[in-house]
């Protein structure tokens, strides 16, 4: 009898509640960047929420300041996943996989937009800002950054000698807020992030004005680190796609101000990739 007691024991100890508890898969780790999301908390945790009932695991968001801590912390293996700029995933694809683009007035792009203080009528485009005060949102966007700079390289210019100073606020949201201000006398913003604030912030981007628009760019994608399992990329894919099916899903799209995500492709950041090669030139 005392032999099945202790067999009873050490099977409770192999396989009781503790080691179940401890059998519990880690939390999928997705990264995301202020530039993005904002003062969202209520919506971050919904998200979270969301995730976590159709992945059947735990969902982590962590939120950092800019797109080069958050590449960081996906190399280092700190991060699964990350909703990040073109630039930062072009510049890092050894690293990075594609794992979804989200969709945007029904197509997966987005554009730059060049804005001035609203006051300010006779502004057309970024040559009439030379000797001006400048707002860029992070060295690592495409929209904020990159586009302004290969803009610059065209009239073979460089921000430092071109502008009277220029400046990162790191943050879409915040250069919009330095432009209305007449903080700065332009700046390169994210035209969703613009759009959005139009919706959120109308009295903001009211005083501001939209003097040029790029050509279309592939959206931020959602990446993830190249060594995250295949099969827990492919879950947070599958969650991701399926959210424009469901009900609770089109409530966080809308909040958003997205109509879901596609898979993608890197054809779909060329347009970056040229950039980065011929400013790289």
């Amino acid at each position: 009898m005392q032999h099945w007691i202790k067999l009873a024991l050490l099977c409770w100890a192999l396989c009781g509640p503790a080691n179940l508890l401890a059998a519990e898969p880690a939390p999928l780790r997705i990264g995301l960047s202020a530039v993005l999301l904002e003062d969202q908390t209520a919506f971050v945790h919904a998200w979270q929420h969301y995730l976590q009932n159709r992945l059947k695991r735990p969902v982590s968001f962590v939120q950092r300041a800019n797109y080069r801590e958050i590449v960081t912390l996906l190399q280092n293996g700190k991060l699964d996943s990350a909703w990040l700029c073109s630039y930062p995933y072009i510049t890092n694809t050894k690293d990075l996989r594609l794992l979804a683009v989200p969709v945007y007035k029904g197509e997966p792009v987005y554009q730059s937009y060049l804005i001035v203080p609203a006051a300010d009528r006779k502004t057309s485009s970024i040559a009439d800002l030379k000797g001006k005060l400048f707002a860029f949102s992070d060295p690592d966007s495409n929209s904020g950054y990159l586009v302004p700079l290969y803009q610059l390289s065209l009239l073979k210019q460089q921000p430092n000698s071109f502008f009277g100073k220029a400046f990162f606020t790191w943050s879409h949201s915040k250069v919009v807020e330095a432009v209305a201000s007449e903080l700065a006398h332009g700046g390169a913003v994210d035209g969703y992030i613009w759009d959005s604030l139009v919706l959120l912030r109308p009295e903001l981007t009211a005083q501001t004005r939209i003097v040029w628009k790029s050509q279309d760019f592939g959206f931020p994608p959602f990446v993830v680190r190249k060594g995250l399992a295949k099969a827990d990329a492919d879950a947070l894919r599958s969650a991701l796609l399926a959210m424009q099916n469901e009900e609770e899903g089109r409530k966080l799209l809308a909040l958003l101000n997205l109509d879901g995500f596609v898979p993608g492709n890197d054809k779909m950041f060329d347009s970056v990739a040229y950039m980065v090669r011929k400013l790289g030139d």
